[in-house]
Parts: C-alpha cells; sequence; structure tokens
C-alpha cells in the first residue's frame, strides 16, 4: 500500500496524505481522521528513503567503533543505538579498526549514507586523518567524540578524566605498601598515553621515578595480559603490583599468578580500567578505574540529538572516573 493508494482510496492528493503523515496544518478535521483512519486500516508505513528525500534527513546515525571484540566500546555503543532508536533513529554500526586508512574509509562509507550524525567510539579516533576527513566531508553534520576530543566547529567531545584517575590508581597501591608499580599496555591512543602520563605523576609524587616500568605488549587481550606478566616478572622479579590499561588486559594476569602460586594481592597486587563485568567474575575480583561508559554514552547520544534539534552544546564536556576497589588490591 503506497502513499498514492491511501489518495485515492481517501479521494485526495497524495500531497495531502503526506501533510497529514507529517503532521502538517492546513488540513481540515474531517479530511485529517478519515486519512489517519485508512492509514491504520492497512497499517500503513511510510517510506524513510522517500521522507528523507523531501526533509533532506535520512534519520540515520553513523557510530564508529575502532574494534566492536573490546566490551567497553561495544557496551557504549549498545547504549547510544538504544538511546538514538528511542528517539527515531536508526544507526548504522561500523567496526573501523585502529589504522588510520580504514577509519577514514568508514567515514566516506557514512558520507555515502547521507548520515545525520556521527558518534565516534573511543580516543583512536582523535588523529589527524580522522580530523582531516570530517573536515572535508561531514562538515554539515554533528559529531560526537567519546573520550575525546578534535578541534572543529561541529565536534563535540566528551572528556574522561583518565589521567587523574590513574594517578589515584598509584595511591591507593601506594597505601597498600606497594612500592614497585609497574604499568601496562600500550601507548598507541591518546586515552592510554593520558593514563601513562598520570602513572608518572603518581610515581613521581611518591619518589618513586626509579622505579617506573612502562611495560609496553601489543594489544589488549587476555593473552596479552598472560605473556606481558609472565615476561615482565622475568625481567622484574621484584615488582608488587600492576596497573594494566584494561580488565581484560588484568584478567590474564591473574591467571598467570594464579597459575604460580603467588598471591594477590599480597605479593602482587593487580588494577584494571573500565569497570567491565570481567572484573567481577575473575578470581580475585579485580578493582578497576570506572571511566563512566554508561554515562558517556548517553551523554554522547543526548548532545547529538541536542545539536539536531537546533540546541546549543558545550564543545567539551569532563566526566570524572571512580576508582572501584575489589579484592585485587
Amino acid at each position: 500500500m503506497t502513499i498514492y493508494d491511501i489518495a485515492e482510496k481517501a479521494g485526495v492528493s497524495a500531497s495531502t496524505v503526506s501533510r497529514v503523515i507529517n503532521n502538517k496544518p492546513g488540513i481540515k478535521a474531517e479530511t485529517r481522521e478519515k486519512i489517519q483512519k485508512l492509514l491504520k486500516e492497512y497499517n500503513y508505513t511510510p517510506d524513510e528513503n522517500a521522507r528523507g528525500l523531501v526533509n533532506k534527513a535520512t534519520k540515520l546515525i553513523g557510530i564508529l567503533i575502532p574494534d566492536i571484540r573490546n566490551n567497553h566500546h561495544s557496551d557504549l555503543a549498545y547504549v547510544v543505538e538504544k538511546k538514538l532508536r528511542e528517539q527515531g533513529y536508526c544507526s548504522i554500526i561500523l567496526n573501523a579498526g585502529y589504522e588510520h586508512k580504514t577509519m577514514a574509509e568508514s567515514i566516506q562509507i557514512l558520507e555515502q549514507r547521507k548520515v545525520d550524525g556521527i558518534i565516534l567510539v573511543g580516543s583512536a579516533f582523535q588523529n589527524d586523518r580522522v580530523e582531516k576527513e570530517l573536515r572535508q566531508r561531514m562538515t554539515h553534520a554533528p559529531i560526537v567524540l567519546a573520550n575525546g576530543y578534535l578541534d572543529l566547529a561541529n565536534v563535540h567531545g566528551i572528556l574522561i578524566d583518565e589521567r587523574n584517575g590513574t594517578k589515584r590508581l598509584v595511591d591507593l597501591l601506594y597505601s597498600k605498601g606497594k612500592r614497585h608499580i609497574a604499568f601496562m599496555g600500550n601507548l598507541n591512543t591518546p586515552s592510554n598515553q593520558e593514563k601513562f602520563y598520570g602513572y608518572e605523576e603518581g610515581m613521581e609524587k611518591y619518589g618513586l621515578t626509579e622505579n617506573k616500568i612502562l611495560f609496553q605488549v601489543s594489544g589488549i587481550e587476555k593473552e596479552s595480559g598472560y605473556r606481558g606478566v609472565k615476561q615482565l616478572l622475568s625481567e622484574h622479579p621484584d615488582v608488587d603490583s600492576v596497573i594494566c590499561v584494561e580488565d581484560l588486559m588484568a584478567v590474564g594476569v591473574i591467571r598467570y599468578l594464579n597459575e604460580l602460586g603467588i598471591k594477590i594481592p599480597q605479593q602482587i597486587a593487580v588494577t584494571g580500567m573500565n569497570n567491565s563485568i570481567l572484573g567481577e567474575i575473575t578470581f580475585p575480583s579485580i578493582t578497576t578505574l570506572d571511566n563512566k561508559m554508561i554515562d558517556t554514552g548517553l551523554m554522547a547520544a543526548q548532545i547529538l540529538m541536542n545539536y539536531l534539534n537546533g540546541e546549543n552544546n558545550a564543545q567539551k564536556v569532563m566526566l570524572f572516573s571512580e576508582i572501584i576497589e575489589r579484592e585485587s588490591t
């Protein structure tokens, strides 16, 4: 059943039916009621593509994630998608990867789909290639970067204070008597770099500069933590605590320590980040830095909706992280 079929049965023009569908004024009450009855009777669903051609809006939002296997990012995307759907928007979720080239290609795909706006999940998108693509292709649409910022007029950034959060993890470990604290992860994203700066500041605060250990591993998986701590302890046997940049990595660390019979946290304490479900179900449960995933997702969706509705938003918003202390410390 098309709009023309409804118009023929109602004895009116297709444009009149369209005005009723879009709740436009200037239609007699009797005519409006007749058309609405027919729409309901025939279960008419508007063609969103056709409406988009008329209204210059597609009701599509692009959500880009570096790695959909990362629970932290996929959970945030879930919150965003659900919130957007409540507002009548459909989301296109793309696995953009960590390579700047594939990120740029994903933005090109969203441009071709004529999305109304984009949400970028994670600080990995805070790079020159992405900024160039957005500047060239997406100046007409609002962009929200969750856990990062790009200096463009149509980009709004939600920043997480992970730097001070990591510094406070050092405070916690120091209060437990730990003095040989290692930082495990990679520095391939602005977020991880901020975490490392917080670690450095925390170590310097207590005069432990000579004890600093940056142990870089590839990936954030459980296996990376497992293999990483194995090598870490072979090179630095005096390590008494490990700060991991991800909960999943901390799971691998704890597994290896359990296999060796090392007591956690008495001999070696372990912390993760992201406050994922993994930290709750691992034994011992993992102390973690909660970087407010749900709050970030809801705020990202709301900022985008505000922009599309013509409301003003701050270019930058800061959320503060929180330590969730569990058994591993």
